[in-house]
């Protein structure tokens, strides 16, 4: 059973930052796209950043340059830095595994929330 659990949102001031770690679990984490999302409150979920199984890494425009995705294999482990932080940022984040051949997004965790303040 793939299991993928979010952790490290929280209650964070404007200009902060924030690690977010998701942990899988049930799937060949090295060969699989990690991606994650968010959903703002009212708004549909936006994809914002991606990393292949080799690291190649992707970004939404409205999140390039205070975002870093990045993956530990050997953790089957997946982050996602965010610098500068924003009141808009606030939402849960969600990530989310494809395997590489894959267009759509396989399997979710249930989220962890992030609330910047000003």
């Amino acid at each position: 059973q793939v299991q993928l659990v979010e952790f490290g949102g929280g209650l964070v001031q404007a200009g902060g930052s924030l690690r977010l770690s998701c942990a899988a679990s049930g799937l060949t984490f090295g060969t699989y796209v990690m991606g994650w999302y968010r959903q703002a409150p009212g708004k549909v979920r936006e994809w914002i950043a991606a990393i292949s199984s080799g690291g190649t890494t992707s970004y939404a425009d409205s999140v390039k340059g205070r975002f870093t995705i990045s993956r530990d294999n050997a953790k089957s482990t997946v982050y996602l830095q965010i610098d500068s932080l924003k009141p808009e940022d606030t939402a849960v984040y969600y990530c989310a595994a494809r395997g590489s051949s894959k267009v759509a997004y396989e399997y979710w965790g249930r989220g962890t929330r992030v609330t910047v303040s000003l």
